[in-house]
């Protein structure tokens, strides 16, 4: 069910006519303030913990039990920070900037379906609508370091934007490998037929094991958005040692609160993405969870279908949460490449790979009428 249906049954339910406009400001502000902001915040704390182990430190151990609340001291912080502008900034471009890479990294998640029930709205180009929503962050980091009036915010904007424009087409070549074999750009159906594979079920299993050219891009498309969310090794637009601080540089108070809270957001919602059309999304080895009946009820309302949205989120988040720790991990293991290495790395290996494995997997569906390795082992062994 789409976040779109429910608010309209739960019209119905009430007996009212309240328009969907003022559901749809209600339900960002509810997302931003309860859900985002929060994981976000809680992610910046996680960092710091990994960061502190790998590094044989504590961490952030004063605010709170564990630390735990140092991510909410820092957003008063935050707040309550002197909001200073260049005089010779484009103030409306300088205020709009860091709202434009916001909107770019939490409007993406409308099309995250986070269970076989829950999804914010099911387009038909789910896909192609969560790829353009991301690409407003290269336009939010070359818009922030250009008003900025300073050479090394602008140096740091030229890099970034060269970094996300070269990568996305990387990117966007392991996603487009995923359409060829599935057919569908719905987010949704993506995920459905990643079910694990049946007597005539449409399920292939994970899109990483379909084929070997899936198992190569799905390397090429997380090493593709370490880049497109400036993580490292791909820094360089926040290349601290030689651009003071990057493109953010002359931000400060909020603003530099949003531009650090829009990284986390993207990278949460790569991960995301990563799951729903590489990793299953919800679904696990061996078991349908759309199958599982507990024979629990109140009253007429069957309970089973809440059960099984609770396990779908929780396996769709597991898996989103070993991503973003593996980023975190990358993060303080790698050194930082140079400009010259990150563009031959795009250029000259993961454009041509993602290529050849666009073909292969094109002419692997045809060959085999889009069955998975999986399904023809089935077929091989007499299981399917």
């Amino acid at each position: 069910m789409s976040l779109a249906e429910f608010l309209s049954g739960l019209n119905q339910l009430l007996g009212t006519g309240i328009p969907m406009a003022i559901f749809s400001v209600l339900s960002a502000v509810i997302v931003i303030l309860l859900f985002a902001m929060p994981v976000g915040g809680f992610c910046t704390y996680l960092e710091r913990k990994v960061a502190a182990d790998f590094q044989e430190r504590i961490g952030p151990n004063r605010v709170g039990p564990l630390g735990l609340l140092q991510f909410f001291a820092d957003g008063i912080k935050m707040f309550l920070k002197e909001d200073s502008i260049s005089k010779n900034a484009d103030r409306w471009i300088y205020n709009f900037a860091p709202s434009l890479v916001l909107a770019g990294s939490f409007g993406a998640f409308a099309v995250i379906p986070f269970s076989a029930y829950i999804i914010g709205t099911d387009l038909d180009i789910g896909v192609f609508y969560a790829m353009a929503l991301g690409s407003l962050v290269s336009l939010g980091v070359l818009l922030g370091a250009w008003s900025s009036d300073n050479k090394w915010s602008l140096i740091g904007g030229m890099r970034g934007a060269a970094q996300i424009v070269s990568y996305e087409i990387p990117l966007g070549l392991a996603v487009l490998s995923v359409i060829t074999i599935s057919g569908s750009m719905s987010m949704h159906q993506l995920v459905a037929q990643q079910a694990w594979p049946s007597p005539g079920g449409v399920g292939h299993f994970w899109n990483v094991f379909h084929n070997p050219f899936m198992f190569v891009n799905f390397f090429i498309y997380f090493t593709a958005a370490l880049a497109e969310c400036n993580r490292t090794p791909f820094d360089l637009p926040e290349a601290e040692s030689e651009l003071v601080s990057g493109f953010n540089t002359e931000f400060s108070g909020m603003r530099f609160g949003l531009y650090a809270l829009s990284e986390f957001a993207d990278v949460i919602l790569f991960a995301c993405i990563a799951s729903a059309i590489f990793l299953g999304g919800w679904h696990v080895p061996f078991f349908d969870l759309q199958s599982l009946n507990i024979g629990l009820s109140v009253g007429e309302l069957d309970l089973s279908p809440l059960v099984q949205s609770v396990l779908m989120i929780g396996v769709f988040l597991f898996k989103v949460a070993v991503l973003v720790f593996v980023v975190m991990w990358l993060r303080w293991t790698l050194p930082r490449l140079r400009v010259d290495q990150l563009m031959n790395l795009c250029w000259k290996y993961l454009i041509p790979i993602s290529f050849f494995n666009l073909i292969g997997a094109a002419v692997w569906t045809w060959a085999f009428e889009g069955r998975s390795i999986l399904q023809l082992l089935g077929q091989v062994l007499g299981v399917y």
